[in-house]
């Protein structure tokens, strides 16, 4: 197929998915420990339910179909262009990397000037714009010598590779910083609101304390300020009493997930409802207490850590750093249809970001270059799966 015809058909896969879209893949699946179809295995700690008549099937199957990019280093956040090219940030190096859909070339476009890469920070999430056919802002969530934040860079594909990410426009400083628990995943949701999934960069108070951006979800303008309607006016917090949001997904009917990772004990699949408390540190898990929100299912922290988070296929799609596997959550509406499935178990090793591309396709990327991983040669990749 000629060059047009393939980002024609990824430009379509993009616009079906939305603002949590990404790009396709190319080239045979290769595998990396034993191969990887995917393939179910135990359940999770979780709701022992059965399908819903109304839902997805309670077994479904992730296979990976092709291998889209190979040598990433360090990647985490990730978005799709318009065309079905791929943006991703190295978070060790500060620098963004545009993948070639089609022959999975990797080029640097550009760097984030003051990312402080140390621990679990550096550059962390992105996000386009909702306006990015006219304005070409590229977000992104950063750690510096002095804090997290979020700017916005103006993204110039006319200038020469390496040069093409404009001055940042900080719209939010002062989000805590720390060697660990540093959130980072952004994202806009269906009310063009931007979204950012903080930490409590292990100072465990912050994440109660409404005056303090970390252990929060925050909503906010694509200017950086307070959406108009959140829960508190004037405050960015949107809910509050998390440990370490890396996961932010919207279903079918606009409500919104987060993914968290626990301590020692449960890591947390949660429904965020505006201005409800998630209970950390007071709760980790299911306390069954009133004053915090359950999360919806739970696992062991060996089983997930959760981090990247997707919506596809009636399902949503979380991928587990510790746990080394693809972990699969059907829904029926608001709760988990079936116990949660796992897939490609130890297969990839490590995995950071799942994104959602249309249909029955995702993009799931690997994080063993991470410093906690064991790499071997082709690391860190893209892959392409095929999911129901």
């Amino acid at each position: 197929m000629r060059r047009a015809g393939v980002r024609a058909v990824l430009a379509a896969a993009v616009l079906m998915a939305g603002t949590a879209c990404s790009s396709s893949g190319i080239g045979p699946a290769d595998g990396r420990k034993d191969g990887a179809a995917g393939s179910p295995g135990a359940s999770s700690p979780g709701p022992a339910a059965s399908a819903s008549p109304s839902g997805p099937p309670a077994k479904g199957s992730a296979t990976v179909v092709a291998t889209v990019a190979k040598g990433l280093k360090s990647p985490w956040g990730a978005v799709a262009l318009p065309d079905g090219d791929l943006l991703v940030a190295s978070r060790d190096e500060g620098s963004v990397a545009r993948v070639d859909a089609e022959t999975g070339k990797v080029t640097e476009i550009g760097s984030v000037p003051g990312v402080s890469a140390n621990g679990e920070g550096g550059l962390l999430g992105l996000a386009l714009s909702p306006s990015f056919a006219a304005d070409r802002q590229l977000y992104a969530y950063f750690t510096t010598d002095s804090d997290n934040r979020i700017a916005r860079l103006r993204y110039d594909e006319r200038r020469p590779a390496g040069q093409q990410l404009g001055a940042p426009d900080t719209i939010l400083r002062n989000i805590p910083k720390g060697v660990v628990h540093n959130g980072g995943r952004i994202a806009f949701g269906p009310d063009k609101m931007l979204y950012a999934g903080t930490g409590e960069v292990g100072e465990t108070g912050l994440s109660q304390d409404p005056k303090s951006l970390g252990g929060k979800i925050l909503r906010m303008t694509p200017d950086g300020r307070p959406a108009p309607d959140n829960p508190t006016p004037g405050s960015l917090v949107y809910s509050l009493g998390h440990r370490n949001v890396q996961g932010l997904a919207w279903d079918d009917d606009k409500r919104l997930w987060a993914s968290e990772f626990g301590q020692n004990t449960w890591d947390e699949l949660n429904l965020i409802q505006p201005g409800k408390n998630y209970g950390w540190p007071k709760a980790e898990g299911k306390a069954g207490d009133p004053a915090f929100v359950d999360p919806v299912a739970q696992w062991k922290t060996e089983d997930a850590s959760p981090s990247g988070l997707a919506y596809a296929r009636g399902s949503l799609w979380m991928a587990g750093l510790r746990g080394e596997r693809l972990w699969r959550i059907p829904l029926a509406g608001a709760k988990p249809s079936a116990d949660p499935q796992p897939f490609l178990e130890e297969k990839y090793g490590r995995l950071r970001t799942v994104l959602a591309t249309g249909g029955g396709s995702l993009l799931l990327i690997t994080s063993e270059t991470d410093g906690r991983g064991s790499p071997e040669s082709g690391d860190d990749r893209v892959l392409r799966l095929e999911v129901r």
